[in-house]
């Protein structure tokens, strides 16, 4: 049976499409037949992110209201043979999704897929309440900063209330942690929250931690998945989550400063950088 992740968070622009394209590839890699669905219904960016916004014909949407059925709108990856890309529309508004067209085309999907990545809207709008009220597990984005972390503190409350788990009385949705853009040195200059205070205001268990990296910005620009870069440390990070989310034991990488070694400080002096 397909497991349907949520990829959520309460503040705009913390990296959840970049990481919903970043979790799905990573999944698709490890051999799980991965599809990812937009669900930000009239802006629609994971199809730029993934590289396939040219191949767009049919979306979501035009599925829920059945004029086209899965396989026309279905977007194989080029790259990644298990992952498979559900665009959203950008001419429709967010009511054009309802809870009985989703659950008809995730219902459809779990038949085929592994894994269904829902990419979520920002906030609690309709796009958002449905992306994330079929879920199974929850994968919670925020920056190290307080109004990202109070946002995503009332994006859980929605989850534990607002989901068919949740009406039904059933198990709970898992939820774990990803905090992005995180850079050990501005925490310690006192400029952004700790791994440790994230953790102690929102209390699920940490999934990840992705650095603060140029690699995301050029990942997007040109369309490829950052966790293919795999030189860059955000990329490393992405795939150490998803390894911690198959239940890997990982230890977790970016979340202190490195230090130089005193080969490296010799060296930079001697070029003139400080050391």
């Amino acid at each position: 049976m397909a497991k349907i992740i949520v990829i959520t968070s309460g503040k705009g622009g913390v990296g959840k499409t970049t990481t919903s394209a970043a979790f799905a590839t990573g999944l698709a890699l490890r051999g799980y037949k991965t599809v990812v669905i937009d669900f930000d219904v009239g802006l629609r960016n994971l199809d730029i992110v993934l590289g396939c916004e040219r191949r767009v014909v049919y979306d979501f949407v035009n599925v829920i209201n059945e004029e086209a059925n899965i396989s026309q709108a279905l977007i194989k990856d080029k790259r990644v043979q298990n992952l498979f890309i559900l665009p959203a529309s950008q001419t429709r508004d967010k009511d054009a999704l309802n809870r009985d067209g989703v659950e008809r085309v995730l219902n459809e999907l779990k038949k085929e897929f592994d894994y269904i990545v829902c990419d979520s809207p920002a906030g609690i709008e309709t796009g958002a309440i449905m992306a994330m009220y079929f879920a199974d597990h929850a994968i919670v984005v925020t920056n190290p900063e307080v109004s990202s972390v109070r946002d995503s503190d009332r994006m859980l409350g929605i989850l534990s209330s607002k989901t068919r788990r949740a009406e039904l009385g059933q198990e709970p949705i898992t939820e774990q942690l990803l905090l992005t853009r995180y850079s050990p040195t501005r925490v310690e200059n006192g400029e952004m929250l700790s791994v440790e205070d994230v953790n102690d205001i929102l209390a699920i268990p940490l999934l990840g931690v992705i650095p603060e990296s140029k690699a995301v910005l050029r990942a997007s620009n040109t369309g490829v998945p950052v966790i293919l870069d795999e030189k860059s440390d955000a990329g490393i990070a992405y795939a150490d989550a998803v390894g911690r989310f198959l239940g890997e034991e990982i230890p977790m990488r970016f979340v202190s400063v490195q230090k130089r070694s005193f080969l490296k400080r010799i060296f930079k002096s001697k070029q003139g950088e400080p050391a």
